[in-house]
């Protein structure tokens, strides 16, 4: 089990690249290598490996460009569904 600080908090996304720790938080969590959570989702381990290092992608900018103009903070935690 982790015991990093967000154990029981959200991880706030400011900005795209913040969505990356919090990624590789939660894949960790569920015990999956960057490889296998890639082959999941049908992306390249690369490209999971530069997003939960933070690197923005054009989409993700534009995702959250959005939510900061309609006034909407966005937090990431585990789902209970």
């Amino acid at each position: 089990m982790s015991t990093s600080k967000h154990d029981d908090q959200p991880f706030r996304v400011y900005t795209a690249a913040s969505i990356g720790p919090a990624m590789r938080h939660y894949r960790k969590e569920a015990g999956l290598t960057q490889a296998e959570l890639a082959d999941k989702v049908g992306l390249t381990r690369e490209y999971l490996s530069r997003l939960e290092q933070g690197h923005e992608s054009e989409q993700l900018r534009r995702v959250v460009a959005i939510l900061r103009e309609l006034g909407v903070r966005a937090t990431l935690q585990k789902a209970d569904w």
